[in-house]
Order: C-alpha cells, then structure tokens, then sequence
C-alpha cells in the first residue's frame, strides 16, 4: 500500500489529485516499491523501460561514462520525480543512462500497462504526464544548449546566467566547486580556475557561493 508515502501527491504526475484519490486509484492496478542502498544501480543504459520509475524518498542519478572511463553526472532526481518519464513510450524506449541511488532510496515501480489503466481512469493524469514530458523536453532542449559552450568559462556564465533571479546581480550557487565540475564533466580544478579569471578579470566577485556579477554584459561574452 501507498499509505506511507503521502510525498506521492507532490510527484508532477498527480499533482491536483488528494493522497485518498491516489490511494484509491493504485488499489486497481499493479505496482511495487523497492528499495535501494547507497550507490547501487537501479537501471542500466540500453535496459527497455518498461515501467515507471518514481523517487519516493532518497535520491537517485543520472550518469553515463565517456571513452576515457570518467563518469560524467548528468542529474540528481530527488523525491518524489519520475525517473525517465519520457522514455515509458515510443519506438527506442531504453534508458539512456545509467540509473544510480545516491543513497539508500525506495522507488515505486509502476508497470506499463498499470500506467495505462491510469491514464483511462483519470484524466489529470494523463494530461500531467504529457505535461511533464513536454517541460522535461524544453528542459533538455535547454541543456543542449548550455553542453554546447566550449569553453569552461562559458559553462560557468551559461550557469550563473540561468539560475539568477531576473534583474539581479547577486546569486547563490546551489552546487560546490566539484558538484559544478561533474555537472559540466571537468575536473574540479578547472572549475576553480575559470572561477578565479572571471574574478581577476572584473566580472565578477565571488566570495565563496556568493556571487556578485560585476559586468554583465563580459559575462555574456563568455558564451561566445
């Protein structure tokens, strides 16, 4: 039963339902949870997603190892996000990715066919899902764009570019040095130099996480 996990009517997927309507609705179809320990796999790149996949609590990730070994992290997933929601469908349904927990976490597991069995018993989460598809798309598309820059510099400003509040030259970064390093797949030390060089070069003021942007408009030609 679901009864201890009422986080589950904050998952995107349900949202607008009440934690009874979930309830009632998962008493007519097939799902388990599992649990994971800390740093296991969860699901492997090229696996067939045949379920879905929701963070219950604890945290899973994201990550894919380029041609040198290094394993790059892609994202943290964090209670109660779906896993993969985009890949439930479609003709090359695999996961992209490998899945891993980042600690010890427990998954609802939601077969294929349950998951239609839920769309035609309610319409909200038929059209929540398709809306979370559609924003996790525009996300990607996002992402994309910020993998493109070349230059360290350049992932550093795309970054602090997307997570400032609109107007202000004051921000905190949400990640440490070597948090930001796996994000954009360099080592920490590159970090910590393309950081000091927006510095020195008047750009901006750092202070640990806190940051000041100096000269927007330099920052902005770092993109280039």
């Amino acid at each position: 039963m679901l009864f201890d996990y009422p986080i589950l009517k904050e998952c995107p997927v349900f949202k607008g339902l009440t934690f009874e309507e979930i309830n009632a609705l998962f008493k007519q179809v097939h799902f388990q949870v599992k649990r994971y320990p800390d740093d296991h796999l969860v699901a492997c790149a090229g696996d067939r997603v045949d379920h879905l996949m929701i963070v219950l609590s604890g945290s899973v990730k994201g990550e894919m190892m380029d041609f040198s070994g290094k394993t790059i992290k892609i994202e943290d997933i964090e209670a109660p996000k779906p896993v993969a929601i985009a890949f439930l469908f479609g003709r090359n349904n695999r996961y992209p990715v490998n899945v891993v927990s980042n600690k010890h976490s427990e998954l609802l597991i939601v077969p294929k066919e349950s998951v239609l069995k839920l769309f035609n018993k309610n319409e909200t989460i038929l059209l929540n899902y398709l809306n979370t598809i559609s924003n996790r798309s525009q996300f990607l598309s996002q992402k994309i764009k910020f993998l493109s820059f070349q230059t360290v510099k350049g992932k550093i400003a795309n970054y602090m570019l997307q997570i400032r509040q609109e107007d202000s030259m004051h921000l905190t970064l949400p990640l440490s040095q070597s948090q930001m390093g796996e994000l954009f797949g360099v080592a920490r030390p590159s970090i910590g130099r393309a950081m000091r060089e927006l510095h020195n070069d008047g750009i901006v003021r750092a202070n640990g996480k806190e940051i000041e942007i100096l000269n927007i408009q330099k920052l902005k030609e770092c993109l280039v």
